[in-house]
């Protein structure tokens, strides 16, 4: 059983009602100020990430194709890095996935929730509590501490302050970063604000973790540390989608995926990983 399987109480998705006056942080339209869990459907099997002939055009004085039929199914618990050059289709891809962008044709499935035929705020409320999100800028609001921080999205999805303090110790103590929760980000490093932030993407429980380049803006030995930790998180049962320019970092991954003009070009499966890279199916 996957942790995700595990910290539904009751067999159920739905965190407690956020308590009045508990936090002044402004709501996000169709989590904080509204919308019910209940729009958002978790699969009881099958795919947890579905792209079936997935189209993406833009109008820039022209048609442009980011992406040309690609689909794609993500197993629950598994783990796959997608590749390709400046231009492929990766991030618009990522984008899909992670209900920023919807597709032109086609239809992009995220536990169970059709992203484009969902309204703005269903997909504002999938991405709260479905989606964590790893960038390679990190994204921390400078102004709270790690504590803060990593409880953001649990805000959004209505947990109690009791609960998100809770948690947010608890994944800060399993990346390492205990003694630092109360730090801001100007009072850490690189390689801890990125620490910072895949605990924050954990916080939810979400179906599914998208990390876009996570060792970009970090030294090797830091990457190292975290790929170990998205390595780690998969382990224990989070369906990880890693975009990353770099052969090294996507062997970490269980398959890898690559695009090119924005087609599928290939895949390449791997047999599984460890922290260091590769391990016996």
């Amino acid at each position: 059983m996957s942790e995700r399987e595990r910290r539904k109480p009751n067999g159920s998705s739905h965190p407690p009602a956020v308590e009045v006056g508990d936090t002044n942080v402004h709501a996000v339209p169709g989590l904080a100020s509204g919308v019910s869990k209940t729009a958002v459907a978790t699969p009881a099997n099958g795919p947890v990430v579905r792209l079936t002939d997935v189209r993406k055009t833009y109008d820039l004085g022209g048609t442009v194709e980011a992406l040309a039929g690609v689909s794609l199914s993500l197993a629950d618990g598994s783990y796959t890095a997608v590749m390709g050059p400046s231009g492929s289709g990766k991030s618009t891809l990522l984008n899909l996935v992670g209900a920023l962008d919807t597709p032109t044709d086609g239809t992009v499935e995220v536990a169970g929730n059709d992203l484009g035929a969902a309204t703005d705020d269903e997909r504002a409320a999938i991405r709260g509590t479905e989606i964590g999100f790893v960038f390679q800028t990190f994204n921390l609001l400078p102004r709270s501490d790690a504590v803060e921080n990593v409880a953001l999205p649990l805000v959004f999805a209505g947990w109690s302050r009791e609960r998100r303090h809770e948690r947010a110790t608890e994944l800060l103590d399993r990346v390492g970063l205990g003694d630092r929760r109360h730090h801001r980000p100007t009072q850490l490093s690189g390689g801890q604000r990125q620490r910072v932030a895949i605990a924050r993407a954990l916080a939810p429980d979400p179906a599914v973790v998208l990390a876009d380049e996570p060792t970009g803006n970090v030294d090797t030995e830091t990457g190292a540390g975290v790929m170990n930790l998205l390595a780690a998180a998969n382990d224990r049962g989070t369906t990880i989608l890693l975009v990353t320019h770099s052969r090294e970092i996507a062997e970490h991954a269980d398959r890898i995926v690559t695009v090119r003009d924005g087609r599928r070009e290939s895949t390449e499966e791997l047999g599984g990983h460890t922290a260091t890279g590769a391990r016996d199916a």
